[in-house]
């Protein structure tokens, strides 16, 4: 069977089901994030990226501590640091793990379908309108990176 992004769910930091049909004909970006890595400023980077184009692209921060334990925290310890350091408002989930041999099943896939590992935190994948990978951006790149500017340029 060829899954989809829409075959996945997640849970927010809240606790509450995200299924991520909710978001089939939308332009998706799906982050793992930490709190206590070298690239957390990109966090603001995305609430910025948030902030201009929330009409055309969905961000996910998935927080992991899969990298050097740079992701201790609670999920609400995690909310409260992002909301005071950053002002995030895009979608935050629970904590998962991306890394065999528990990963979640959504970034099995991500990793199997892109044929891209997840090689640190703010690893950045590009989800097209059709649930499909269209990108995979690596974690020292910009939220800004030309890839991803020049998809969200595109009309469908």
């Amino acid at each position: 069977m060829n899954q989809t992004f829409y075959d996945f769910n997640l849970i927010t930091i809240y606790g509450q089901p995200l299924p991520l049909t909710n978001f089939k004909g939308k332009k998706v970006l799906i982050v793992n994030t930490a709190s206590a890595c070298g690239y957390t400023p990109q966090y603001a980077q995305l609430q910025e990226l948030h902030n201009l184009y929330a009409s055309k692209l969905i961000i996910i921060g998935c927080p992991c501590n899969d990298f050097g334990n740079q992701e201790p925290a609670s999920e609400a310890e995690i909310a409260e640091f992002c909301s005071l350091n950053f002002d995030v408002k895009f979608i935050l989930t629970s904590k998962v793990q991306v890394l065999p041999p528990n990963e979640h099943p959504l970034f099995n896939w991500l990793q199997t379908t892109s044929n891209k590992p997840i090689t640190w935190n703010f690893q950045k994948f590009l989800i097209n309108e059709n649930g499909q990978i269209h990108a995979v951006i690596k974690p020292s790149a910009s939220p800004f990176d030309d890839v991803l500017l020049n998809w969200l340029k595109d009309d469908v």
